[in-house]
């Protein structure tokens, strides 16, 4: 099992940082690693919601289905995937810091199978570093989002 995490502060009140994490019709034009975002579900986000994402990882693009398991407005809210033999969750967690949000996003990776179970510790070595890149990539975007003036 691999857990990677990233976090940053944000200068907007959380509720503003959850809507803007939540709303996933416009991560693509937020989050430039994102080339596509189609919801599967229909109505507003919330626990269950599913879509397919494709982002760019390791210089290809890469395409998932993902799902909301958890979802506490504004506190935070969760995310798995399962991919290739293993499962992944995600969770977001937005903290009151003043006049501003502290954003804590944890990544996990569980191993599922027994081809995933060998390779993950030689795999989790190379992924790490990648993954965090992208983190904190979105992290930093979303932040300008949650930021702007033009409630963009």
């Amino acid at each position: 099992m691999s857990i990677i995490t990233a976090s940053t502060t944000v200068a907007a009140p959380p509720q503003r940082v959850f809507e803007v994490y939540t709303d996933l019709a416009k991560a693509a034009e937020r989050i430039p690693d994102i080339k596509s975002l189609e919801l599967l579900t229909d109505g507003p986000v919330g626990q269950g919601t599913h879509w397919r994402e494709t982002r760019v990882m390791f210089g290809k693009e890469a395409t998932e289905e993902m799902w909301i398991t958890d979802f506490e407005p504004p506190k935070g809210y969760s995310v798995e995937a399962r991919s290739h033999g293993m499962l992944y969750e995600t969770r977001f967690d937005f903290e009151p810091q003043g006049d501003g949000t502290q954003v804590s996003w944890t990544f996990k990776g569980t191993p599922l199978t027994l081809g995933t179970k060998l390779t993950a510790p030689l795999f989790g070595l190379l992924f790490k570093g990648t993954m965090k890149k992208c983190m904190t990539g979105d992290l930093e975007a979303l932040r300008q989002v949650c930021e702007s003036d033009g409630q963009s």
